[in-house]
């Protein structure tokens, strides 16, 4: 079997052009066929000259509506791109063409509808220029009239040769199916649909069913159905129905996955590449991976690279291709290919601990050195530590760091003839207000602050000033 999505402007003949094809309705609401145009996602079936199942996932064109369009798109390796020949190019064509080129759709076929009311040449050569730099660059073009029954048979042949050239699925790859409908049938309970790019689903299999926000949860498939026939296993590329066993039908929605235990993993910070300007962008977008449509915040990190923060984990590997759009701006952004789904954290510079010296500073310069209290690694800013004293001397050790942390003798400061040799590599700094600390990072290096009397107030590491 094979799957390809439909996309194009609003009203140009989508749906009118699966039902010509295979004989099926694919507006599945009342009020979809009430007004004549496409609302939710569509599907439909047929079987080509060459005996290939190819199964159709009518999209909706209208610009509010794009996202349920994307949910249809993610998951299907090919496009079937309709263009009217009476009104050519149109924003949603365009809009369409860029999620496609975003998301690495390389297969596809363009069909031409009303060619019996107008001219299809000018639009065809004109589509084609307009792809010429994406993915869909060079595709066939086939000139069709759903109503009259002109060029359907050379369009099945086009999409022979579309289904014919598509790569090989990996069988043994693990089981990741995004959720495009969900509902129940009394007797049955909750079925899920989908579309399966990788791996094989069979009856009495256990899989996780993952949630937005929900996490993880072990289900067990209790049937299966492809293009409307039960199956005891269904192989990829399919269009499936699973029905699930003791699963509640509100606990599933559009976006989650049901994934092989162990195949994946969850994450809420990923590092990406970004094929497109980050600069104009807001930092508050939206991703598109697979059916699903997460919240995400964006942290450029230079050049194309950025890490994005999603409102809640999903499961996403390394090398997977989703789109970022702008939901503001009602455009995208560009495609997102992930880099790392476990990504070390980042630090602010000005927050990173300064290195320790090899040595520390001679007994005349060991006063005027700054040494900031490290207290698990932080850099609170405190003129605390001091440096071994002679042997024998009384200490302090700081708990994280073991420097050596200690009071200083009387009658030694700026007016003092200098340190002595007993004092000699000691920091020269005195007690301020008892059980004082830093009210940034909280950091008691020896259990009270110290600060130096020529001068008042030390700045912390961390931007505030230590008391």
């Amino acid at each position: 079997m094979y799957v390809v999505a439909t996309a194009g402007h609003v009203d140009h003949g989508k749906s009118t052009l699966v039902r010509a094809l295979t004989g099926m309705e694919p507006d599945r609401w009342a009020e979809e066929r009430r007004r004549g145009m496409t609302i939710d996602l569509g599907f439909a079936w047929t079987t080509l000259p060459a005996g290939d199942q190819l199964a159709f996932v009518d999209v909706p064109g209208h610009e509010r509506f794009v996202p349920n369009m994307l949910a249809g798109v993610g998951p299907v390796p090919a496009a079937l791109l309709v263009v009217a020949a009476d009104e050519g190019w149109m924003p949603q064509t365009a809009e369409h063409v860029a999620a496609l080129d975003a998301l690495g759709v390389r297969y596809a076929v363009l069909a031409v509808t009303r060619s019996d009311l107008a001219d299809p040449g000018p639009v065809l050569r004109a589509v084609r220029d307009r792809l010429a730099g994406t993915t869909l660059a060079g595709l066939a073009g086939v000139p069709v009239s759903a109503p009259t029954g002109q060029g359907l048979d050379e369009l099945r042949a086009a999409l022979s040769d579309l289904v014919g050239g598509l790569p090989v699925p990996d069988t043994s790859a693990p089981v990741r199916l995004w959720v495009d409908r969900s509902f129940a049938i009394r007797g049955s309970g909750t079925v899920v649909t989908g579309t399966l790019g990788a791996g094989v689903l069979r009856t009495g299999d256990t899989l996780l069913l993952h949630t937005a926000g929900h996490g993880d949860r072990p289900v067990r498939i209790r049937g299966l159905q492809s293009l409307g026939r039960p199956a005891d296993q269904v192989p990829a590329v399919a269009r499936v129905a699973v029905n699930l066993r003791g699963v509640d039908r509100a606990a599933v929605r559009r976006g989650d996955a049901l994934l092989t235990p162990s195949g994946w993993t969850a994450s809420a910070l990923v590092d990406v590449r970004v094929d497109g300007d980050l600069a104009g962008a807001a930092s508050a977008l939206v991703l598109h991976l697979g059916s699903a449509a997460v919240p995400v915040r964006v942290r450029p990190l230079g050049g194309a690279m950025a890490r994005l923060t999603l409102d809640h984990p999903v499961p996403v590997a390394a090398g997977d291709v989703a789109l970022l759009r702008d939901p503001g701006r009602h455009q995208g952004v560009g495609r997102v290919t992930v880099l790392d789904t476990d990504p070390m954290p980042l630090a602010r510079a000005s927050s990173r601990p300064p290195p320790v010296p090899a040595s520390w500073p001679g007994p005349r310069t060991g006063h005027r050195t700054r040494r900031r209290c490290c207290v698990a690694g932080a850099s609170c800013g405190s003129w605390s530590c001091a440096p071994p004293g002679p042997a024998g001397r009384p200490r302090r050790s700081s708990p994280a760091t073991g420097l050596s942390i200690r009071r200083l003798p009387s009658g030694s400061g700026p007016g003092s003839p200098g340190p002595s040799p007993s004092t000699a590599g000691t920091c020269r700094s005195r007690p301020a207000r008892p059980s004082s600390r830093c009210a940034p990072c909280s950091a008691y290096p020896i259990g009270r602050s110290y600060r130096p009397w020529w001068r008042p107030r030390s700045r912390c590491g961390t931007g505030g000033l230590s008391t």
